[in-house]
């Protein structure tokens, strides 16, 4: 099979695992700018794993806070919770990927650009 492998270190198809399926909830229940927002999240963070798979445990470790951050996203239940919203998510995913040195994974650009249909998406949206 002709085709570029590219070795990935332990947990990272974890990750990426974690980060769609939240992506496939979310599309339930967001429509329009919310939706594509998460889309375009999920395609940084996606980058960011397999970017970093090989980087130190430092920067694997900056990445998984940022899908965690998306992934565990909070839904306000009563007075106890506050909702943690897709914006709150999209600063630390471009704050991830500007200290990773990748502003080409930044939010607003990943807005501008159509979604790829490439099994491995481009990331678009870094960290402010």
């Amino acid at each position: 099979m002709a085709g570029e492998q590219r070795s990935v270190a332990p947990g990272t198809d974890v990750l990426i695992r974690k980060v769609d399926s939240h992506l496939a909830a979310l599309r339930g229940g967001l429509h329009g700018p919310e939706l594509e927002l998460a889309e375009c999240l999920a395609r940084c963070l996606r980058e960011l794993v397999l970017c970093t798979a090989q980087a130190s445990a430092a920067d694997r470790g900056q990445v998984r806070v940022a899908v965690h951050y998306f992934v565990l996203r909070r839904e306000s239940r009563g007075r106890l919770l506050s909702v943690r919203s897709l914006a709150a998510a999209e600063r630390v995913v471009d704050r991830v990927a500007r200290q990773l040195g990748r502003p080409d994974l930044l939010t607003e650009l990943c807005r501008d650009r159509p979604a790829s249909d490439d099994a491995l998406p481009l990331g678009d949206a870094l960290l402010r």
